[in-house]
């Protein structure tokens, strides 16, 4: 009996997997890959053998049951079975579905985790995800459910919405229903991390006009304070106050 390695290939370009994941990649026999895997990352397992079990597009090219069967049959004839997952395997990534399947089947496992596509958005356009006292929570939502309901809410300072490139337009009127204000900065960024990446900069009431540049893509909207314009003149003004804390808190000799 083999064991089973859920490896983060990062949100597209091959060079994001981490040091640890390209390690285990090169000692696997069998590569189970998703579909916004990076090619390139075959030359890392150029032994194994790799199969295509990716879903694009909210249509199952290999469905999840299949899935969960071949990593048990490919666990069982192999040593290191690895299943290599776009960004995190944790985030969006069917994770507990597929560890389950091991455990009733008696395989180990590990998870390596990997760079997701909001971490990869917010490094493109340097646009930190949390900002000193204003941005202190982030939270990561798909916009659309599988049975094709458009989602959107206000619950963190900043708002992740995955899989949001088919329906912008309407996910402004969404994000308005939430109450979120329609000058409310948006950053929107697709294909994130590899070559291809296109990134814009909208309001929550203008966030249709980000339609033409990424439908069509894997895209990545990020609404309120990890949208927002790099702010120095707030920044240095709150570098002061830390200052001035210190020096008061401080006693002298």
């Amino acid at each position: 009996m083999g064991r089973v390695v859920f490896i983060g290939a990062g949100p597209g370009a091959a060079d994001l997997i981490t040091v640890r994941g390209a390690q285990r990649l090169a000692t696997a026999q069998v590569v189970l890959y998703d579909a916004l895997t990076d090619p390139a990352l075959r030359a890392l397992a150029p032994q194994a053998q790799w199969l295509d079990v990716g879903k694009r597009g909210y249509r199952d090219s290999t469905g999840q049951a299949r899935i969960n069967a071949l990593l048990v049959e490919q666990a069982q004839r192999h040593a290191l079975v690895a299943r290599l997952k776009g960004g995190d395997p944790s985030i969006f990534g069917r994770l507990e579905e597929e560890l389950l399947a091991l455990r009733a089947a008696g395989i180990e496992s590990e998870v390596v985790p990997g760079v997701t596509a909001a971490m990869a958005a917010a490094a493109a356009t340097q646009r930190p995800l949390t900002r000193r006292g204003r941005g202190r929570n982030v939270s990561l939502s798909t916009a659309m459910t599988r049975a094709g309901t458009l989602r959107a809410s206000r619950s963190a300072d900043t708002e992740v919405f995955y899989m949001a490139g088919q329906a912008l337009a309407a996910l402004s009127q969404r994000l308005l229903d939430a109450g979120w204000p329609g000058g409310e900065a948006v950053s929107v960024v697709s294909a994130a991390g590899t070559a291809e990446e296109r990134a814009s900069v909208h309001r929550v009431d203008t966030l249709a006009e980000a339609t033409v540049l990424h439908a069509g893509r894997p895209t990545v909207v990020i609404v309120g304070a990890g949208a927002a314009v790099l702010d120095e003149v707030e920044t240095a003004r709150d570098d002061a106050l830390d200052v001035a804390q210190v020096s008061v808190e401080t006693p002298r000799p």
